[in-house]
């Protein structure tokens, strides 16, 4: 008797108890991305890289953290102090790199807490003791550019802003590819075969004299490069979702959508996108490190942001200018190559996440 009621309770809990759900596409993905140890080593790296840049203010600055001076405290981060306040003669903003002021703030019981490297991306050191360039020292680790700014912390703000550039506009190009290419491959026809001389022919201009003309019309900035590569960023992304929409369109379940009055912009967006998104996401990687070069290449030309604004092309221009300047090449062409390997690798690893026949 005891057994029956034993084998009663175990048959009891086997049927209580909630059945564990089957992973998702997504899921499985994720698991074949984090098993390629390359990709995923590099997706850790380049968000720690990213993040930190995101703090280059507090790591690279010439301005003090906080300062402690007769028995307040200043955060010159966020506001900005006349020379005056630390003791001094002028009622300009304070140059913190002055030897007089950084005495007077650190004397006696004033205390100041400095950046780990206290210089901007466009401060000039004017203490140097070598003529600019000047080679990589225990207060330059890097060394200056030719204009005697530091080389680290031109690095450390041009990473963010190649990234940050790379990720805006690798974002406004994929939801316009998404956007076009869904109409087209959706309802095809003559909507397709109008939108696909349009591609033709827009694809035809030449990208890169239309830069060179608008440079020299426009003063240089990022938003007006974002504009004008979003205007032809968006094409090859459009033909991988024409291309999912138009093989999924015929499918049974949205003809079963279509019959039972489901809107066209609710099939497109509930059963046909999540599956055109796996071309989407594959190419992400390759598509920011593709915006980096970019922005790197056309700073290189002299098309790009400001000369005032950290840039890596930039930095290769000035090396290319400097040959003796050996510091200037090799550092940026680290960060650069680095920065591109990793996102390339991140892409390899999401393609081989997608990528079914992996099992």
């Amino acid at each position: 008797m005891s057994q029956l009621q034993g084998s009663a309770v175990l048959k009891l809990d086997a049927e209580s108890r909630p059945l564990q759900p089957q992973a998702t596409a997504w899921q499985r993905a994720w698991r074949r991305f984090k098993a390629n140890r390359r990709g995923y080593v590099s997706l850790w790296i380049f968000s720690i890289l990213f993040v930190l840049s995101l703090f280059a203010e507090v790591i690279s600055n010439d301005k003090p953290l906080i300062i402690h001076y007769q028995g307040e405290y200043y955060f010159p981060l966020f506001n900005t102090y006349p020379e005056i306040t630390f003791g001094g003669d002028f009622h300009t903003e304070t140059d913190y790199l002055d030897p007089y002021i950084r005495d007077q703030i650190t004397a006696g019981e004033n205390w100041a807490i400095y950046p780990l490297n206290p210089y901007s991306y466009n401060t000039i050191n004017y203490f140097a003791e070598s003529p600019n360039p000047a080679a990589p020292s225990a207060d330059n680790l890097l060394g200056t550019d030719d204009r005697g700014r530091d080389v680290f912390a031109r690095l450390l703000y041009g990473f963010r802003v190649s990234v940050l550039f790379g990720l805006v506009l690798t974002a406004i190009a994929t939801l316009a590819g998404i956007l076009a290419g869904a109409i087209q491959g959706y309802f095809g026809g003559r909507i397709d075969l109008f939108s696909q001389r349009f591609i033709e022919v827009w694809s035809s201009m030449p990208e890169l004299y239309l830069l060179i003309i608008f440079a020299s019309i426009f003063q240089p900035s990022l938003l007006l490069l974002i504009v004008l590569l979003s205007l032809f960023g968006w094409m090859g992304l459009a033909d991988y979702v024409r291309a999912e929409f138009l093989r999924g369109r015929n499918m049974d379940y949205v003809t079963a959508a279509r019959a039972l009055g489901v809107s066209n912009p609710a099939i497109m967006w509930r059963h046909l996108l999540p599956n055109a998104m796996t071309p989407v996401v594959t190419f992400l990687p390759f598509r920011i490190s593709g915006a980096v070069l970019a922005l790197t290449s056309l700073d290189f030309l002299g098309l790009g942001v400001p000369p005032t604004t950290p840039s890596l092309g930039e930095l290769l221009a000035q090396g290319k200018e400097n040959i003796d300047a050996w510091w200037l090449s090799i550092a940026t062409f680290v960060v650069l190559v680095g920065t591109l390997m990793l996102l390339i690798f991140i892409g390899e690893a999401l393609r081989a996440a997608f990528d079914t026949r992996k099992g």
